[in-house]
């Protein structure tokens, strides 16, 4: 056995400890979606001109929690009938938004409708209204982080669950066929809305964040170091902060995930470690696969794009 191939082995065995219980996770969590779900979307749609003759792409708004306006692209194949159609919702990676519509043609030439939303406060065109209560450290994770009720964490998790909620209110969507996808903080999104939400026929998580936080939060290079930083600015909230991100960790959530998923890791990744991504892999609850690369960081080839692609078909495409 050389070392790739033991390497991979231990990430098939490495399964952590829990750091919450399920019934901590579920007490936390139902209440809030229940709640949440009392309050309406507020959905509008205005038609925008694009040079794409064969779509139909409208900008789109919805509330969210604390009434923050969530923005996205709500895309639909022109060259088809516009009813029961499968759709996606995509969610972005950290610091980034909805882009441009051309960004999901992909989806679109395969006769899907796309919604695509941004992250608040990020760097699309969402606001935040969530309160800051306390200092916080650059980027966006450390808003509201001393406590699970007003952390950002908490914030976009409803977000994100709503925005499923938005995707299967529109009338050309058929609601048993529409999945969830996204990469990095939209990978870790996606089992986070996939957890909370029964209303996916699929998933697609690649290299996901928010996933075993703890080790993360130690040794990721990317976001999760705003809260190791933050941390190590003020030392006496390690066991508060820690205690409060264990609600938003994707670990812990695992047995809530019931909808077939697929995931992807790459061994070079120094932003979502590979061992973050297996310890949530191990204790999703439903249908799933993971795809380990070697030689690939944070990101995905056009290769595991096609992966994902059969993965959801018989889910989306061939019901």
């Amino acid at each position: 056995m050389n070392y790739i191939e033991e390497r991979i082995q231990d990430l098939e065995n490495y399964k952590p400890h829990l750091t919450l219980s399920p019934q901590e996770i579920d007490a936390f969590w139902d209440p809030l979606i229940a709640e949440c779900k009392k309050k309406p979307l507020k959905i509008k749609k205005t038609k925008v001109k694009t040079p794409h003759p064969f779509v139909e792409v409208y900008d789109i708004t919805y509330k969210s929690y604390d009434d923050t306006c969530i923005h996205g692209w709500y895309i639909v194949p022109g060259f088809i009938p516009a009813k029961g159609l499968p759709g996606i919702l995509h969610i972005p990676g950290y610091a980034w938004g909805r882009g441009y519509p051309e960004q999901y043609f992909q989806w679109v030439l395969m006769g899907m409708a796309v919604l695509a939303i941004d992250v608040r406060g990020q760097g699309g065109e969402t606001g935040n209204n969530l309160p800051q209560t306390s200092g916080m450290t650059k980027g966006w994770l450390t808003q509201g982080i001393l406590d699970k009720e007003t952390s950002y964490y908490k914030a976009i998790s409803i977000d994100t669950y709503r925005a499923l909620d938005c995707l299967l209110m529109q009338e050309e969507i058929d609601p048993n066929r529409v999945c969830v996808g996204g990469s990095s903080q939209g990978g870790g999104l996606t089992l986070m809305t996939l957890a909370l939400h029964q209303g996916a026929a699929a998933g697609i998580a690649d290299v996901p964040n928010m996933c075993h936080m703890d080790l993360g939060v130690f040794r990721s290079n990317s976001s999760l170091g705003e809260i190791a930083d933050y941390v190590k600015r003020f030392p006496n909230t390690y066991e508060q902060v820690m205690e409060n991100l264990a609600y938003f960790d994707i670990m812990n959530l695992g047995h809530r995930i019931k909808t077939p998923v697929i995931l992807s890791a790459g061994l070079k990744d120094s932003v979502c470690l590979p061992e973050t991504i297996y310890a949530a892999y191990h204790r999703i609850a439903g249908p799933k696969e993971i795809h380990v690369y070697p030689f690939q960081g944070h990101g995905v080839s056009f290769q595991h794009s096609r992966k994902t692609i059969d993965f959801i078909r018989p889910y989306i495409l061939e019901k």
